[in-house]
């Protein structure tokens, strides 16, 4: 992507908005800006953005229903950003198509990193993708060509992170990698996520992976360093 992504921000605190909006203009990113759900889907839908910073408290309607009507029609980035800082509500937002989450307060740094993650991410999408191999693993199959899931058979949703996490772990199977390690390779080398979100990722990697009543386990952690893909 040559130029810089359009950034759609859903935030209905003036203060953050402004803020926000202040940082992404100075780092030349083209910006549109919505403090509830009615005014965020009509801009979705007449601009279609690259990336959605959304806010889950909106006066309107529920981030959460944002998030699955966005995905209905695109599958640009969404940074959650918001107050909520429950796991469950992390999963939540993850399940139903997210990207990230970042919860208040945030260092604006710490913002500014995750879209160029998402924009980098951007890039990636654009280029042209080699062809893959299918790996099998148990009940587990995953066609790299088509990156498509597949658990018993039944294909499963994973989120972009949840996807990249996953062939991460699977090219290096066996080997523990570390939390690091992980983060550099997903997040980027100098923008990494911290380990409470990277956790909620594994989580959320597992419960998809690994609930389909075999029992086999794949995504082994080995406490306090990282995580490895288990042996065959």
């Amino acid at each position: 992507m040559s130029e810089s992504p359009l950034v759609l921000l859903i935030e209905d605190d003036p203060y953050i908005q402004k803020l926000c909006a202040i940082f992404l203009k100075d780092e030349n990113y083209p910006i549109l800006q919505a403090a509830n759900g009615k005014d965020a889907l009509t801009l979705f839908n007449s601009r279609r953005p690259d990336i959605i910073l959304l806010d889950l408290g909106l006066p309107d309607i529920d981030g959460m229903e944002l998030i699955q009507l966005f995905r209905q029609h695109s599958q640009a980035p969404i940074i959650v950003i918001s107050a909520r800082t429950e796991e469950s509500e992390k999963i939540r937002a993850l399940d139903l198509g997210a990207d990230d989450y970042m919860s208040k307060p945030f260092h604006t740094g710490e913002l500014m990193a995750r879209i160029r993650v998402a924009q980098r991410r951007l890039a990636a999408r654009e280029a042209p993708q080699p062809r893959g191999e299918v790996f099998t693993c148990g009940s587990l199959t995953v066609d790299f060509s088509k990156e498509l899931v597949c658990v018993g058979g039944q294909p499963v949703h994973l989120t972009p992170i949840e996807y990249r996490l996953l062939r991460l772990l699977i090219q290096n199977q066996g080997k523990v990698l570390t939390h690091n390690y992980i983060q550099s390779q997903i997040w980027g080398a100098d923008e990494q996520a911290d380990a409470k979100n990277l956790r909620v990722f594994m989580a959320n990697l597992r419960r998809k992976l690994e609930s389909d009543g075999s029992g086999r386990r794949y995504l082994l952690t080995e406490v306090g360093i990282g995580y490895r893909f288990a042996d065959r």
